[in-house]
């Protein structure tokens, strides 16, 4: 049961007082915040490859690791979120642990785009950028960590030039998309793909976005400007919370005939777990995963929830295979401040114990 409300006059007045406090100290702490700055730690092209671009990442001392890391994040959102800012950042973490990591910046497509397929991002920009630091480091396998559909790239890879790959790290990344609390997997399964993709080309980054937020209206939508009121006098938190809201509304179009066979490979055909997704012709058999892998999944992901990624214990050959949840959301496995202190010693410590 519910208590009063006590909303007596002076209450009202006193709580009308303080909202106009915090707008008025609003004003002055925007004027001296200036724009949100992403993307913290330095870094440097090394390769590129259309409008991708391969980034070497600059720590304050030379990685001790001699397998290089490369990180393949998500088509839908921009890859900085695991930079996002000094004391939110796993590549600061992984840098400072002695790692060499590098990242794939997908770049932002246009119409010129509108072709590029599944097979493109992964036989052709993923495989360029393995490749290229194969050659650069002079070695013969990279660690890989995929992120979100980034992971489930990653794992299509790993399938088709696992010999490419030393160690396989997957962090919220969907393997069964037909999970009954998976409420995004629901839609798409719904959607007519083909009159989507057929009339708008490529799919507007905005409109993605939108999907993305009406899965919890009232939380992405209303509660969380309502609690921006008391971070408008804390200059730090409400630059924190700007530098959120920058990266959620950086959202890239996605190339029409990639999501096309996206959505329907695995959001409607559910591919991995079936066996039959096929990429550039060939089928994609997790069976054949037989490199370490780690699975990292947080416990209160609403995009994927952790049913979703532990399926991939049941279909992959690893005999070497390792689960991690981590207590947060979808987008807390990044930035949290417990994400900080467990996600990248994780990475770290079991990376190490299969270092040569």
């Amino acid at each position: 049961m519910f208590g009063p409300l006590n909303l007596t006059p002076d209450r009202l007045t006193e709580e009308g007082m303080r909202f106009q406090q915090k707008l008025g100290a609003a004003a002055q702490t925007l004027q001296s915040l200036g724009a949100a700055e992403v993307g913290c730690t330095p870094k440097s092209a090394v390769y590129q490859n259309g409008k991708a671009v391969l980034y070497r990442f600059e720590g304050d001392k030379a990685p001790t690791r001699k397998t290089p890391l490369l990180i393949c994040y998500a088509l839908v959102n921009r890859p900085y979120m695991v930079d996002l800012q000094e004391d939110r950042s796993i590549v600061r973490s992984l840098l400072a642990a002695g790692h060499d990591v590098y990242l794939i910046d997908w770049g932002y497509p246009d119409r010129s785009d509108c072709l590029m397929d599944l097979d493109d991002y992964i036989n052709g920009v993923l495989d360029g950028c393995v490749d290229a630091l194969r050659e650069q480091c002079e070695i013969d396998k990279v660690n890989l960590l995929g992120v979100c559909q980034g992971g489930a790239f990653s794992l299509c890879y790993a399938s088709l030039h696992g010999d490419k790959v030393a160690n396989l790290v997957v962090m919220v990344t969907p393997v069964d998309f037909h999970t009954p609390d998976n409420m995004l997997s629901h839609w798409c399964r719904e959607l007519d793909v083909d009159a989507f993709v057929d009339s708008l080309g490529n799919v507007p980054g905005d409109l993605m976005n939108y999907c993305y937020l009406t899965l919890k209206p009232y939380r992405l939508n209303g509660q969380k400007y309502l609690g921006l009121v008391d971070l408008l006098d804390n200059p730090r938190d409400l630059e924190n919370f700007l530098r959120m809201e920058k990266w959620i509304f950086d959202s890239p179009d996605q190339a029409g005939e990639a999501f096309r066979q996206f959505i329907k490979t695995f959001y409607q055909g559910n591919g991995f777990v079936q066996g039959d997704a096929e990429i550039g012709g060939q089928t994609i058999d997790l069976g054949k995963l037989t490199m370490p892998v780690l699975n990292i999944f947080a416990e209160q992901d609403h995009l994927v929830p952790p049913a979703a990624s532990k399926a991939l214990a049941r279909l992959v050959g690893s005999k070497d295979y390792t689960e991690l949840s981590f207590k947060g959301g979808h987008i807390g496995i990044y930035v949290s401040g417990r994400a900080q202190r467990e996600v990248p010693p994780a990475i770290d410590n079991w990376l190490s114990r299969r270092s040569r």
